[in-house]
């Protein structure tokens, strides 16, 4: 993937972080919440912020030296 394949799909994956966190948020103040579709939401927002600190690496990578 090079940088500009990475950009646009952080771009993406920056909204959805987004969506999902207001989706999570708009669950849990629902007084039945449904516990266990709140957890694979945040499971899968984790997994979503993996990816953007994945892509970030490859758009400005560490260089020690």
């Amino acid at each position: 993937m090079d940088e500009g394949e990475a950009r646009i799909r952080l771009q993406g994956l920056l909204i959805e972080h987004a969506d999902l966190d207001a989706a999570i948020g708009a669950l849990s103040a629902q007084s039945a919440a449904d516990q266990l579709q709140i957890a694979r939401l945040k499971r899968k927002k984790l997994r979503m912020k993996d990816e953007i600190e994945r892509l970030r690496d490859i758009i400005n990578p560490d260089l020690i030296a």
